[in-house]
């Protein structure tokens, strides 16, 4: 009749002592595939003279060729700075 009082009681006793769980949470950094469509290279002026243009032709088709140029370069940045913004979950 000991017996059989003193096993319940062990089992029970070896339930009480569970062992503590702690949760840790750890950020890691995953790469992530960006999704930016990449911009459209525009024509650029001085592609389009014709052989044998002439000096003032060739200047004016190079000054605009240099703001349609800052103009690419800038969508090429946003596009650039849309990738590497991290993603906030």
């Amino acid at each position: 009749m000991r017996a059989a009082l003193l096993l319940p009681a062990l089992l029970l006793a070896g339930c009480a002592a569970a062992p503590r769980v702690e949760v840790q949470r750890v950020s890691v950094p995953v790469p992530v595939e960006c999704r930016e469509p990449v911009p459209a290279r525009p024509v650029m002026p001085t592609e389009a003279l014709r052989p044998g243009a002439s000096l003032d032709d060739f200047a004016r088709a190079a000054m605009a060729e240099i703001e349609r140029r800052e103009g690419y370069e800038g969508e090429l940045l946003a596009a650039l700075k849309m990738c590497r913004t991290p993603i906030h979950r």
